[in-house]
């Protein structure tokens, strides 16, 4: 299978060439949204941000303010994220969905379960810079109970290294889990569940949810559905999902952002633009073998005009 983003950095780049050509597109009457498209879709995010740079060099002005004057609605939204620093990026959707009209759950689970131990720490560092706040306080002022401690312990939490796995260790662990569990008379230990999902590496959990299977006879899934509910429910399994794999928790993020009556837009955004030099290719293996259906068509099914190519055009890469 195909790993790794669709989008790579651009050896034929030139930042000053980018940010000619993009002011060009945006120059006298109408906007040459294809040219925009183009230069956006076959450059990573690292250069992205130098033609940022060049564009005020030359012409005094910011370019993300520049393309939000000539844009408009979901396309306007795909250009602004590709323009927007990861980090800066994630901290900001975290930051809408704790302080925004009612905490966005399904966000903060998506996020933070799903991003890498060196990518928390950029994110948690770009938070506070950025609000004032540390996350772990935003978190802590807008979660409550079990939610709440189990986002603090992944977003404070460091993993073990990916070195090895500890087969008696992780018997250990899934026992521990069993007994804070499915094996208690009464009640369950989350504590227990949030230290040793947060602190293992994701080779070694995969190791210990074997071991649960064994022990208990049933999948760690079927024992987070049995002993947990609501938000704290959706969030381990998360976690669990992306432990065993990251890019079939994306796929199926996506089937459900374009299902039913309408679509989710701002979450197919962000999924395909924050996948995109991450893991997208596999992303689209996965959504085709799970639902028989290539990932572009889905797209191309779902959403219409500029919008529809700049997806397609992040999704098929450079």
């Amino acid at each position: 299978m195909s790993r790794g983003g669709t989008i790579r950095p651009n050896p034929n780049f030139d930042a000053n060439t980018v940010a000619e050509n993009l002011k060009h597109a945006m120059k006298g009457l109408g906007t040459d949204e294809s040219t925009i498209i183009t230069e956006l879709t076959r450059i990573c995010n690292y250069q992205r941000q130098m033609v940022r740079e060049a564009y005020t060099g030359l012409y005094g002005d910011d370019l993300i303010d520049a393309l939000k004057s000539e844009l408009g609605g979901n396309f306007e939204d795909v250009i602004v994220t590709l323009m927007e620093e990861t980090s800066k990026y994630d901290a900001k959707q975290l930051h809408d969905a704790i302080r925004g009209f009612g905490t966005k759950e399904s966000i903060l689970i998506e996020i933070i379960c799903s991003r890498t131990d060196d990518e928390l720490a950029m994110i948690r560092d770009t938070y506070e810079a950025m609000y004032g706040e540390s996350l772990k306080d935003a978190i802590e002022g807008d979660t409550t109970g079990d939610f709440e401690n189990l986002l603090v312990s992944l977003v404070v939490g460091e993993r073990a290294g990916e070195q090895y796995v500890d087969r008696t260790k992780a018997r250990e662990d899934a026992q521990a889990l069993y007994d804070a569990g499915e094996g208690k008379w009464f009640g369950t230990d989350e504590s227990v569940f949030n230290s040793i999902l947060s602190s293992q590496s994701f080779r070694q959990l995969e190791r210990v949810f074997q071991e649960y299977e064994e022990i208990a006879g049933h999948s760690i899934e079927t024992a987070i559905r049995n002993e947990f509910g609501g938000d704290v429910e959706k969030g381990y399994l998360a976690l669990v999902q992306c432990i065993q794999s990251t890019s079939r928790y994306f796929a199926e993020r996506l089937h459900d952002a374009m299902a039913g009556l309408g679509t989710s837009e701002q979450d197919l955004i962000r999924i395909i633009v924050s996948r995109s030099e991450v893991d997208l290719k596999s992303i689209k293996h996965e959504y085709e073998s799970l639902y028989e259906t290539p990932l572009v068509d889905a797209i191309k099914s779902e959403c219409s005009g500029d919008y529809r190519r700049a997806l397609v055009a992040i999704v098929e890469g450079n």
